[in-house]
């Protein structure tokens, strides 16, 4: 008998309107896929491909109806009568589809390794450790800001990622001189996500305003594809830049070692439902680390099964930096899983159960 691959889909609805310079987001469409042989049913391997509108290369209005003729596809193939060019033939069609091919690969690696959502064995599954990560803070009114800013304080965070660029920049000054009058260099690390929100005539000049606050890096000042000014801008800013949209749609080893060989960031920030998944993820820290950029892991508003593969996949790595996971707390209906949040650190909790889509 077959393995069937079976779509799902979820509404999941933001406890807040969540903004970026891209405008503001009430709700955001999870997907996800299940795999299953139909001889033992009970064995499924899940994973999650939830695109972002205007990010995402493979968002589409209809992306539920593709994901579903893509698994309709997948169930017809014969594989079982040797017919492997098939397979592979799809698995090169996913390349189209990076946020599906991230739902593929960690639904197949959790299927494979008996389905109960541990992809990789670590300190982290067993429950024995955390994982340092950034605190979120998003775009707001100044108010709604500074009370996220200080949930965050009162939580232990020592490092807290603001996304700048929808405000009025002189209120986004203000936020900075606030925090730093209450936490200096020494006791908060303060990353700022752009967004590509600046333009290429204003964005050395707004990075050194930015740079009196002690910031440690900054992602994607200006819009990607604007590679010559992208590399001067790395040249000079007074502020490490770290590439986020940069990497949306770079495939294969070489064309990734072009394109940080010729930008030569301070880091890069790797997303892979943005990116391809996680072994597009490895070769981009494969090649980072062959130049002397650093990197960290960030989610892309997944539930938590695109989380927990995340997650689960940066602890491999034993990375020192604060990773971004902290956006499993965003929604009001994520599905219940064993991830939990512990001041400044993502855990894993074995003995708590999953909540899968229905």
């Amino acid at each position: 008998m077959p393995i069937v691959v079976t779509p799902f889909f979820r509404k999941l609805l933001f406890k807040f309107d969540a903004r970026t310079s891209r405008g503001a987001m009430r709700e955001h469409h999870a997907h996800y896929i299940r795999i299953h042989h139909t001889d033992n049913p009970q064995v499924q391997g899940w994973g999650e491909c939830s695109p972002l509108p205007g990010l995402s290369l493979d968002y589409r209005p209809d992306f539920y109806q593709v994901l579903q003729e893509l698994c309709r596809e997948y169930n017809s193939l014969e594989l079982k009568r040797g017919q492997e060019e098939e397979g592979e033939y799809f698995w090169l069609k996913l390349q189209d589809f990076p946020s599906i091919l991230f739902a593929w690969e960690t639904a197949w690696v959790d299927f494979l390794r008996g389905g109960n959502k541990v992809l990789y064995k670590s300190s982290f599954t067993r429950g024995e450790s955390g994982i340092k990560m950034n605190g979120l803070v998003w775009m707001g009114e100044a108010a709604f800001m500074r009370e996220q800013i200080e949930k965050k304080l009162e939580q232990g965070f020592t490092c807290l990622k603001l996304k700048i660029g929808g405000l009025d920049f002189v209120q986004e000054i203000k936020i900075l001189r606030e925090i730093r009058k209450v936490a200096g260099a020494d006791q908060l690390e303060l990353r700022l996500d752009a967004n590509g929100a600046f333009t290429v005539q204003e964005a050395e000049e707004k990075l050194r305003e930015l740079a009196l606050f002690d910031i440690h890096s900054i992602e994607q000042p200006i819009r990607q594809g604007q590679l010559e000014a992208m590399q001067l801008l790395c040249g000079v800013s007074p502020i490490p830049i770290a590439l986020d949209e940069e990497l949306i749609g770079v495939q294969g080893t070489e064309q990734k070692w072009k394109l940080l060989d010729f930008i030569r960031p301070a880091y890069v920030i790797l997303k892979p439902t943005l990116t391809g998944g996680l072994s597009s993820s490895r070769s981009w820290i494969q090649v980072a680390e062959s130049l002397g950029i650093a990197w960290w892991l960030t989610s892309a508003l997944e539930s938590n099964i695109g989380l927990n593969a995340i997650a689960q996949f940066a602890a491999e790595f034993h990375n020192p930096l604060p990773q971004g996971l902290g956006t499993g707390q965003l929604y009001h209906n994520n599905l219940a899983s064993p991830l939990q949040v512990r001041g400044e650190e993502l855990w894993y909790n074995p003995e708590q159960s999953w909540e899968l889509p229905t």
